[in-house]
């Protein structure tokens, strides 16, 4: 082996002391470079940002979820209201109220329909206070209304007495006079609410509307 060749493999094998310093020179120098504020500061601020789109995205699910319980349980409580309901159906007859509408009087049916609301209005504020139970079993049934003729005063004056004469509830509208009629005029008998059996056995033979 020649004297050159011995000379390159101790120069590759041995690095000299100038070239060490060199290269730790150079790392310094680099990790100079990396950490400089411009370096990792963005990175930071990418890293926040992420972290607090994560924050904000939990109370949603946390929100989705409360809703979710809150939906299931009022299904649940609806449901246990029309079990209720059908419960007090089965254990109570069914009611219903009747509206007789005087023929004479040539109302139009705007007016028909203001009066016949006045009656069952009527009717109700002053069961109330009375007779609750027979409001709240009337409600349950679904506050069913029938809406009947009658052909004059006369007629309905017998439609009333045959209906407390059993005991039947009733209400009779006396009219404003502001409008189609004069005032005083007897527009709407109200009866019930009562069974179907006992409100048929007064009203089952008129006309409905």
């Amino acid at each position: 082996m020649s004297f050159c060749s011995l000379s390159l493999m101790g120069s590759f094998g041995n690095p000299s002391p100038s070239s060490k310093k060199q290269q730790q020179k150079q790392e310094r120098e680099w990790f100079a470079v990396s950490f400089k504020p411009e370096n990792f500061i963005p990175g930071l601020v990418i890293g926040f940002i992420l972290g607090m789109f994560l924050d904000l995205s939990k109370p949603t699910k946390r929100s989705s979820s409360s809703t979710t319980t809150s939906t299931n349980t009022s299904n649940r409580l609806l449901g246990k209201h029309q079990q209720q309901r059908m419960a007090a159906l089965d254990s109570y007859e069914e009611l219903k109220m009747v509206l007789v509408v005087r023929q004479d009087l040539k109302m139009g049916a705007g007016k028909i329909a203001s009066q016949c609301a006045h009656a069952a209005t009527g009717l109700y504020s002053e069961l109330v206070h009375s007779q609750r139970s027979l409001l709240r079993q009337w409600e349950l049934c679904g506050q069913p209304k029938i809406v009947v003729t009658c052909k004059n005063q006369q007629e309905m004056n017998k439609l009333k007495e045959a209906a407390e004469s059993i005991g039947l509830p009733t209400f009779v509208v006396a009219d404003a006079g502001r409008t189609q009629v004069s005032a005083g005029s007897k527009t709407v008998l109200a009866v019930g609410p009562g069974s179907k059996a006992s409100v048929d056995s007064v009203t089952g033979k008129q006309r409905l509307l």
